[in-house]
């Protein structure tokens, strides 16, 4: 049986009845304590559970899968469809990036090439937290979306039609090129934005999963024990 077949939304249902709602209301208290906490207002979906844990953790497979903030549209596109994800798909997981923060030394080169992708405004504000030569202020941080921070919503992609994604790879998306299209899509339609990016979280949720027998569940969630 594939191993998605052995997740279910009622997993727990028998075993810890109130796991979900404990987990809500612990969540929801977090939430209320700090100021700064992501507040996503659109996307919800229902996840499916009977995940375990690996036996060991493998600190440079995430280098070799995940994508990197100099990626160019072609190596997004490709990074993203070897797990089975499409050019779609891509750019609304890549929609995240409406909240967190990134630094100096990620988006560095892109404020100061003078590319013609970015805006000039822009980049002159990153400038003054961001010097030009590493290691100088490396560690500086910056909001990936510069407008609502801490909000979940469709600014990011209103930030990329306007010159001002923060990475390389987040203007790649909006740059004359196959997936304009898509980030104009969700700048005039925001909740097509939080449907597409909640089928696409859980699609990429039940990539190369443990299930049954396979993994541990770890009681140390930063060691395999």
């Amino acid at each position: 049986m594939p191993c998605k077949d052995q997740l279910s939304t009622t997993f727990y249902d028998n075993t810890c009845p109130n796991a979900l709602t404990t987990i809500h209301t612990s969540i929801s208290a977090a939430v209320s304590k700090e100021k700064d906490i992501v507040k996503v207002g659109g996307p919800s979906w229902t996840v499916r559970l009977g995940r375990r844990d690996s036996t060991t953790s493998n600190t440079s497979q995430p280098l070799v899968d995940l994508p990197i903030g100099v990626f160019n549209l072609s190596l997004l596109i490709s990074r993203f469809e070897r797990k089975g994800l499409n050019a779609r798909e891509m750019v609304a997981l890549s929609g995240s990036h409406t909240i967190g923060q990134a630094r100096c030394n990620s988006f560095r080169t892109r404020i100061y090439d003078n590319s013609s992708n970015i805006d000039a405004d822009f980049a002159t504000s990153l400038r003054k937290n961001c010097p030009p030569n590493s290691p100088n202020g490396n560690n500086n941080m910056q909001p990936l979306d510069l407008v609502t921070p801490n909000a979940f919503d469709n600014n990011y992609f209103k930030n990329l039609v306007s010159g001002r994604g923060l990475l390389i790879s987040d203007q790649a998306l909006f740059n004359g090129d196959s997936t304009d299209s898509i980030v104009m899509e969700y700048v005039d339609n925001p909740s097509t934005f939080e449907s597409d990016f909640a089928a696409a979280m859980v699609k990429m949720s039940e990539l190369d999963v443990l299930t049954g027998a396979n993994g541990i569940i770890r009681t140390l969630c930063n060691t395999a024990s």
